[in-house]
């Protein structure tokens, strides 16, 4: 059975978002760990070297139920372009309510922010909030 290779870390997740270049993204990457912390009410945990993630489900792949694994219910990484938030779009309320998120741009598994500023907030909690409620995937055939 093939296993997803981003894994959770002991990294300090203080110490990468006080890393994070340019400033600005650094900053929101705070306020972002904050945000994340309030509304799911658990600690961050480092996915891998640049992944800030929040609580865990079982994953299943769809294209290939063998590829399964742990990953965060819900996440974001502060990358040097952008704003990568992870979950947000995985369950259809999610899925739903993403429009009226602000500006961005969507990716295969996660939402692209180029700040904060251009995001309402209050949908952002309510995203993470739904993201959080995320269960295990299924088992095939079950």
């Amino acid at each position: 059975m093939a296993e997803i290779k981003t894994k959770p870390t002991d990294a300090d997740v203080r110490a990468f978002l006080d890393g994070v270049t340019p400033a600005k993204r650094r900053e929101d990457g705070l306020v972002l760990a904050e945000l994340f912390r309030e509304v799911t009410g658990e600690d961050p945990v480092m996915w891998g070297p640049s992944m800030v993630g929040y609580g865990t489900y079982r994953y299943v792949s769809r294209a290939d139920p063998r590829t399964r694994g742990d990953w965060p219910k819900t996440a974001f990484s502060p990358r040097k372009a952008q704003l990568s938030l992870y979950g947000l779009k995985d369950l259809p309320e999610g899925a739903a309510l993403l429009p009226e998120l602000g500006t961005y741009t969507e990716g295969a598994g996660c939402v692209y922010v180029k700040k904060l500023e251009d995001v309402d907030l209050d949908v952002l909690r309510r995203l993470i909030a739904i993201a959080w409620s995320r269960e295990d995937d299924p088992l095939p055939g079950r």
